[in-house]
């Protein structure tokens, strides 16, 4: 039987080299400039995070998730071969990698996502959940607009951040996301299928929210760079009728002291009930929600040298 590897909490291979000092830690830092971005708009992209090794590692592992009969698939806490539920139009979606295959789970303690992700939340943070999805080329389906936060608000305050990591080259042309720059100041919106009607949110926005979509951005990046957007964002993909197929995996966390709300007769709860149990009222936390970094443990003095969205705004 496979093991749980969610129940560790080491590195379990020597793809992540981990910083030994400060100043190791200081040459993965984004610049003020990037971070003043993400404040303003809600989003910054084109953060290089994996080499060439790790990708066609990750790459692999991928593949053999993608098959249901592969070994582990208990451990996710949802799968979904097609969520759109259309063959012509293939969107597979996981949440739970971490648990199943030894490079999603090490990629969580990837230096330069750790980093970055310190530096956008301005706090010590936890794993929510992974991530992945792919579109195959020619016949991938549609990942309909959304803010994130409308699927986690059994979790509160919302101080949430979203990486997502390209394993192929991204591009308009296979499918890749799109972003609303400024659309995290609207506040939360009505929860649309994931899957569904690409459009389906259109029917809750203000004509001023409407017209904001002609400046929607295209999230165009390379393999292993990354983007990270805030929880209110929106966001969207379109079809892949590209002869390339459209891979990637995120990493979404939460900041130190967030609580769970879940609603036990599930009016406010998470879309499975493979996800691990925190007792409403109590912060999220244990085996399955591991912290993934502690600022002054890591940084140590130099710690008020590293600029934050926090103290930029301040």
């Amino acid at each position: 039987m496979a093991k749980d590897l969610g129940k560790n909490h080491d590195l379990l291979t020597d793809l992540f080299t981990q910083p030994t000092s400060p100043d190791e830690w200081r040459d993965y830092a984004l610049s003020e400039e990037q971070i003043l971005h993400f404040y303003e708009n809600g989003y910054i992209h084109g953060i290089p995070l994996l080499n060439d090794d790790q990708i066609s590692v990750l790459s692999e592992q991928l593949e053999e998730m993608v098959d249901p009969d592969h070994e582990g698939n208990e451990y996710f806490y949802e799968y979904h071969s097609n969520e759109s539920g259309n063959p012509d139009n293939v969107l597979f979606h996981a949440l739970g990698a971490w648990r199943v295959r030894p490079a999603f789970h090490d990629a969580l303690w990837n230096p330069a996502f750790l980093m970055a992700a310190y530096q956008l939340l301005g706090a010590d943070f936890r794993l929510f959940h992974d991530q992945l999805f792919s579109k195959p080329a020619k016949h991938g389906g549609v990942v309909a607009w959304h803010q994130d936060y409308s699927y986690w608000t059994w979790t509160t305050p919302m101080s949430h951040l979203t990486c997502w990591i390209g394993l192929d080259d991204v591009s308009t042309e296979n499918g890749c996301m799109y972003y609303v720059p400024k659309s995290h100041k609207w506040g939360l919106l009505d929860k649309k299928p994931l899957a569904g009607d690409m459009d389906a949110i259109r029917e809750s926005l203000e004509p001023s929210q409407f017209a904001d979509f002609d400046n929607k951005v295209p999230v165009e990046m390379k393999m292993g760079e990354a983007s990270f957007h805030h929880p209110l964002l929106m966001h969207g993909s379109y079809e892949n009728h590209s002869d390339r197929r459209r891979r990637a995996t995120l990493i979404n966390v939460f900041a130190d002291g967030v609580v769970s709300s879940r609603d036990d007769d599930g009016t406010n709860a998470p879309g499975a009930d493979n996800y691990p149990r925190v007792p409403k009222g109590e912060e999220m936390g244990g085996q399955y929600y591991p912290r993934l970094f502690d600022s002054e443990r890591e940084l140590g003095e130099a710690l008020a040298e590293i600029p934050t969205v926090k103290s930029l705004i301040q």
